[in-house]
């Protein structure tokens, strides 16, 4: 019998547009930062950079490992700066989006959490991004978010 792994985070949310739409929210800067961050550097291909500044004192870096248009979107992730407990690319995130009627499920795993700390940081961080990301793709206005600002902490 398999173990379930413990260094993942799962969520999973449904997005009132297509996937066509939702995948741009992953691989734009310009739709990436209405939902999360205040800038984004994003070549979208593998092994193409993938840079988001949370607040210009949390920075999110990895690279594009795999994309598929309207499918899914696979990244390295982790925070630049020194003594990161997730350093740039250490971990991955897996997006796949898959057609639900009018809309998009949206299932993301990110893997290789180094402690129940992070994961627990990172689950409530995609949760609060994932909610955003669902007004966003949506046409709706997600309004400011409080981690935009230069003093909040991170969570994802």
């Amino acid at each position: 019998m398999a173990t379930a792994r413990t260094d993942v985070v799962h969520k999973e949310i449904r997005i009132a547009a297509s996937p066509e739409i939702v995948f741009a929210f992953f691989t734009d800067p310009a739709k990436m930062i209405r939902w999360k961050g205040q800038q984004a550097t994003l070549d979208p291909q593998p092994g193409g950079i993938y840079r988001v500044d949370i607040n210009g004192r949390y920075i999110a870096r990895g690279a594009y490992v795999e994309i598929v248009p309207y499918s899914r979107v696979v990244f390295t992730w982790g925070w630049e700066g020194e003594g990161q407990a997730v350093p740039p690319g250490s971990t991955t995130v897996e997006v796949s989006l898959i057609p639900d009627g009018d809309g998009t499920i949206v299932r993301l795993v990110h893997r290789d959490l180094p402690t129940a700390q992070e994961r627990e940081a990172f689950a409530k961080g995609w949760t609060h991004y994932l909610a955003r990301l669902q007004k966003a793709a949506a046409g709706l206005d997600p309004g400011p978010d409080p981690n935009t600002m230069p003093d909040a902490t991170h969570e994802s």
